[in-house]
């Protein structure tokens, strides 16, 4: 069991380790796209000119994306074997095991995507609004605030673009290895379903560690990514947010009391009772929880919410 896990983790890091140097490739490729198109940093601007600051967000959501794959995979790969002992002894302590490795998974990636993120905000945040001082009125104030949350916006490109190779590359590798390891033991041998005496089966289980895992928790990281740096660009267009102190950071809170109330509800696990009941515990759990937890972070909102976007006014209140 262990000498296989060791063929399969080999794998999935050989096949990793490919792919990447491609994306790599196409990374840096699509940062000079971005500094010739976007950037623009030979431009005459009064905005510090000389720092490609969309590309970089771009770069470390890509590297970060990258990273949150390889830890998906390497989560997996170590737990699994644990997992197929422990169904073998006893169901319940299998279950625990699969429940812990993909906890980690969970909190890993969202953890260091909301971190990553915020430390480019406070890296950016001095030098894009530093620029106006402190004499700034709140039009300029509300200009370079827009302008920070849309060269963030490179950091969600970044690791969206990541995920769409990771979730498609790793997807085709798995099929294939599925059908393959199918069609060369099953029909062509006669063998069962995952036989032991089918090596194919070793590609098809790297095919679901690259594809199911690592490319689930680059798409993981993405959506995230570009969720919240979509609503910090929509939310910098509302003057009222602009003038509440930290409001402008909301989606990043709630994010933040979403790892709070998740954290609290993997703890129901532990109770006795079936796993399909701890499984619709859990998630009935973390809905009020989150539900609940939301309601006080609401205040750091101001009373009207005032949103131009895309052409259109939102004036909307509150509660």
């Amino acid at each position: 069991m262990v000498l296989v896990n060791t063929y399969i983790k080999d794998g999935a890091k050989t096949f990793l380790r490919k792919e990447y140097t491609y994306l790599l490739l196409f990374v840096v490729i699509f940062a000079g796209i971005l500094v010739a198109a976007v950037d623009q940093p030979w431009r005459e601007s009064n905005l510090y000119p000389g720092f490609p600051y969309t590309t970089f967000a771009f770069l470390v959501g890509a590297i970060t994306s990258m990273v949150a794959g390889y830890i998906g995979m390497w989560i997996a790969t170590t737990a699994n074997v644990k997992v197929t002992y422990l169904c073998n002894i006893d169901i319940e302590k299998g279950f625990l095991a699969a429940f812990d490795g993909g906890q980690v998974l969970g909190f890993v990636l969202v953890g260091l995507a909301l971190a990553i993120l915020e430390i480019l905000i406070l890296a950016y945040k001095g030098s894009v609004l530093g620029f106006i001082g402190t004499q700034g009125t709140q039009a300029q104030i509300q200009h370079q605030v827009q302008l920070l949350f849309e060269f963030i916006s490179g950091y969600g490109l970044g690791g969206s673009t990541v995920a769409l190779f990771g979730r498609v590359g790793g997807g085709i590798y798995t099929k294939a290895a599925d059908v393959g390891a199918d069609l060369a033991g099953k029909v062509g041998e006669a063998l069962d379903e995952d036989s032991p005496l089918n090596p194919g089966t070793i590609a098809d289980n790297v095919g679901d560690n690259v594809g199911d895992i690592a490319g689930m928790g680059a798409d993981l990281f993405g959506s995230l990514a570009e969720s919240t740096c979509a609503a910090l660009v929509v939310s910098s267009t509302s003057l009222p947010l602009m003038t509440t102190p930290d409001a402008v950071y909301f989606p990043l809170i709630v994010t933040a009391v979403g790892i709070g109330a998740s954290f609290l509800s993997v703890q129901f696990v532990h109770i006795k009772m079936s796993t399909e009941n701890k499984l619709r515990t859990q998630l009935i759990v973390s809905s009020v929880l989150m539900s609940f937890a939301c309601i006080p972070i609401l205040f750091f909102l101001p009373e009207q919410l005032n949103i131009s976007f895309a052409g259109t006014f939102y004036a909307g209140e509150r509660w």
